[in-house]
């Protein structure tokens, strides 16, 4: 048939000019149902399948559609519906386009990348703060090495797979309303590799891999946090088939400071001090995670009051330097008191006078913002 003779593409398949995918799919589905020759019982069902196969393949395809809408059928004919042109696709592919199977099946199986594994490692706030190298003891499944991974007693070959002759897949016909068509799938006795093994190995009895025992050192950067993970990459199991092997995550988990709270990069503390420290002012010693610091405490201060320590918190992640450390003041009030220290506490009352000064409440986040400069 010359191009003269040929219908408009897109009234062979009863779609506007401006169809979408979905709707030529459709048309295409509802007509092939139709006119498929091993179903219609029309003297020309043959042909008009063929038009309409035609039709949809040239429309579906992106650059074929743009070509035609330009220049015709002129634009798309390429000598012919053989081998030279682009041809058109048979009722299996019908079935593969809308089902997933068909005569095309995947080439048999590659390389497979092993599994990969999580280990949960408990360590403590310092180890966190500053990092370290612990070593752990994990079992992994590794290539074998007596037969090298291949599941073969070393000396022996595997044979190739009778029941799909090597390729590692077998095709079944199955008949449906349109016909007959083939459905591929993966070997069940070679599972896909092509290949059986006659003399599986001794060591992993064909399984190409063995468990083993082994201790890994992981390097724990400073200022990590508790649930965060670190990756060590070729860790995992071994793959299979001369696949790559998979990551070892290990899951941190750090465990609670005695007096020591983090927020971010800050550590925070809280300090207890005496209500003549509060009152007259001190120097006092703050532990830290390193040395201890002084730390000047000015006369009249507070519950609450927040001091900042530059430098002395946790070591940023991401960046350089470390965090601060935040000392959070409580001026203790003793619950007992001698019978000296009650007369002078008497005395400084009388001094003080018993007016009481309503304040707006203020809580310790809003001391802490106050301190971050938030």
């Amino acid at each position: 048939m010359d191009d003269s003779q040929k219908r408009d593409y897109y009234e062979v398949l009863g779609v506007n000019r401006d169809a979408d995918a979905d709707q030529l799919r459709s048309a295409y589905r509802k007509l092939a149902r139709e006119y498929h020759p091993d179903v219609s019982k029309a003297p020309d069902a043959e042909e008009r399948f063929k038009e309409i196969s035609e039709a949809y393949q040239v429309l579906n395809d992106a650059d074929k559609r743009a070509a035609y809408d330009r220049y015709g059928h002129a634009g798309v004919d390429q000598g012919g519906m053989g081998a030279g042109g682009f041809g058109f696709p048979g009722f299996e592919d019908i079935f593969e386009d809308f089902f997933g199977f068909g005569t095309r099946g995947a080439a048999r199986q590659g390389p497979r990348r092993g599994n990969d594994l999580r280990y949960d490692l408990e360590i403590g706030f310092e180890e966190a703060v500053f990092g370290c190298s612990p070593e752990l003891e994990l079992t992994r499944s590794e290539t074998c090495p007596h037969c090298q991974g291949s599941g073969a007693e070393p000396g022996t070959e595997p044979i190739r797979c009778p029941e799909c002759n090597g390729s590692g897949q077998v095709r079944r016909a199955q008949q449906s309303i349109f016909g007959a068509f083939v459905n591929v799938t993966t070997c069940p006795r070679c599972q896909g590799r092509g290949e059986i093994v006659t003399s599986p190995c001794s060591e992993c009895h064909g399984s190409q891999r063995v468990n083993r025992t082994r201790k890994v050192s992981v390097d724990i950067p400073a200022g990590v946090d508790d649930g965060m993970r670190v990756r060590l990459a070729g860790e995992g199991e071994a793959g299979m088939y001369g696949g790559p092997a998979g990551n070892l995550y290990v899951m941190l988990h750090v465990k609670p400071h005695r007096y020591f709270k983090r927020q971010n990069d800050d550590l925070l503390i809280n300090l207890d001090i005496n209500v003549a420290q509060a009152a007259l002012g001190d120097m006092i010693m703050v532990p830290t995670l390193g040395t201890d610091k002084e730390l000047k405490i000015p006369p009249g201060t507070q519950t609450g009051r927040v001091f900042r320590l530059k430098g002395e918190g946790v070591a940023r992640l991401r960046g350089s330097g470390r965090g601060d450390e935040l000392v959070i003041v409580n001026v203790k009030v003793p619950d007992k008191l001698s019978d000296q220290q009650r007369e002078l506490f008497v005395a400084l009352g009388d001094t003080l006078g018993s007016e009481v000064t309503p304040q707006e409440e203020r809580g310790l986040f809003e001391r802490l913002k106050d301190a971050l400069g938030i």
